[in-house]
């Protein structure tokens, strides 16, 4: 038998009991009752009277959870405040990086203009100087062909090394 079929009986005895004339009082038998309901108790299993503990601690239980429901509020806003700092930290090494990689390549451009003018001007020294040679060459030839010129209609030759 279970717990139930022990109510069910209990209640039967108090339906089936004889009623007091004008009262809704019966008469039932005082130890058959109680046997039932000593029964019925040792039916009960211990986890109810474990939770009949339970239900007694539950304000310290409660307390205890709010307790800790406090600890993991205040360990979830820690996390937060540390994730928001090392965002910050992060932003602010992404600024300082892209500072960095400005100055990197204005100093590079820079440096760029001045090889290109350093360059552009030993260029157009070179050309003057080259010009110069240019213009050399031309005369000294000129000068050759004016000889040949000068002999080819009867001149003296002359052997004189020409100057410079």
């Amino acid at each position: 038998m279970d717990v139930h079929d022990k109510l069910d009986e209990l209640s039967a005895l108090v339906e089936n009991a004889r009623a007091m004339p004008m009262s809704a009082s019966c008469v039932v038998n005082r130890g058959h009752v109680l046997d039932l309901l000593d029964e019925v108790r040792a039916l009960l299993p211990d986890s109810l009277a474990l939770a009949d503990d339970v239900l007694a601690d539950r304000e310290d239980i409660v307390a205890a959870a709010r307790v800790e429901a406090d600890r993991v509020l205040a360990d979830a806003a820690e996390q937060a405040r540390v994730l928001v700092s090392e965002h910050e930290i992060y932003r602010a090494a992404v600024a300082e990086a892209d500072a960095v990689r400005a100055d990197a390549d204005a100093e590079a451009a820079r440096m760029r203009r001045e090889t290109d003018d350093y360059v552009d001007a030993k260029l157009a020294n070179f050309e003057v100087a080259l010009h110069k040679t240019i213009a050399a060459v031309q005369k000294g030839r000129d000068k050759i062909r004016g000889r040949h010129d000068y002999e080819d209609l009867g001149g003296p030759v002359d052997d004189t090394p020409l100057p410079g």
